[in-house]
């Protein structure tokens, strides 16, 4: 099983099939929409040339849509790169291509942000603050993120 770059989907088909609306100049490498991490509207930039893309808010930023694939919805480079039609089963055995875990100051930093993240969110719900769907499936984001920082640093 090989990675093949070449075949990861073209990034503004991607992106708009993550539910992102790309706004900005038809003729601009790079547009703005929302952010789906911090669920903040018109703060993430998208590099539509190369998938590249950057939240002026979160900072959370990465170099292609297969980064972004795997942090928005918590999975590993092999699962990401199935998911996205760029895993080619060759009949060789894959090399471990599971990212590096992160620094544990970046670690600390993810937690620490989404457990305040989940701290309003509980806030809200105690004051009688129905969730939207996009509230939930951020919650839910958030939850994965602080279950594998934590299996990665406690096991």
């Amino acid at each position: 099983m090989t990675f093949d770059r070449n075949r990861l989907p073209e990034a503004t088909h991607f992106y708009e099939s993550e539910g992102l609306k790309l706004k900005g100049s038809k003729t601009s490498k790079w547009r703005t929409t929302q952010c789906q991490f911090h669920g903040g509207s018109d703060s993430m930039r998208v590099n539509i040339s190369n998938g590249a893309f950057k939240c002026m808010n979160c900072q959370i930023n990465g170099g292609d849509v297969l980064s972004y694939y795997m942090q928005l919805h918590g999975v590993d480079f092999v699962q990401a790169a199935k998911k996205l039609g760029a895993w080619i089963d060759d009949g060789h055995y894959p090399k471990d291509l599971r990212p590096k875990s992160l620094p544990a100051n970046r670690a600390l930093e993810v937690l620490s942000f989404e457990a305040s993240l989940a701290a309003i969110a509980a806030g809200n719900i105690a004051k009688g603050v129905v969730l939207t769907d996009a509230d939930r499936h951020r919650l839910y984001i958030c939850a994965n993120r602080i279950i594998r920082i934590t299996q990665e640093y406690v096991s």
